[in-house]
């Protein structure tokens, strides 16, 4: 699995080791931390350890880093004992993007409401 940064990437450098983090999860494809700016009791982010900048960049060859992706979640929520959660990715700005490398917000802990927000 190909591990290629980008020097000024904040969650490049959270996979490095240059930046704090809590991990909560890691192998060869992702690297799972927990959200500095919580929106729920339990919110973290899976980020592949490739930079790719939005889901945009994923190509066909990606499946299986997307599928490692969303199973990274499950896996989160069930260690956490989460009975349900939500799964969310922002694509670019007008998606709600603000840091670009790719990652997927596992949230839970609570009731979640219908729509996001």
């Amino acid at each position: 699995m190909s591990t290629e940064r980008n020097a000024d990437c904040v969650f490049c450098k959270i996979i490095a080791g240059e930046v704090p983090s809590t991990k909560l999860y890691e192998d060869d494809w992702v690297y799972a931390f927990k959200d500095i700016h919580p929106q729920a009791p339990f919110h973290a982010l899976v980020v592949p350890k490739r930079h790719l900048s939005t889901l945009n960049d994923f190509a066909d060859e990606d499946v299986e880093l997307a599928g490692r992706l969303m199973l990274t979640g499950k896996r989160l929520a069930a260690e956490h004992k989460l009975p349900g959660y939500r799964v969310a990715m922002n694509i670019n700005r007008e998606g709600g993007q603000v840091v670009f490398h790719a990652h997927l917000h596992v949230l839970g802990g609570r009731q979640m409401k219908g729509q996001l927000g």
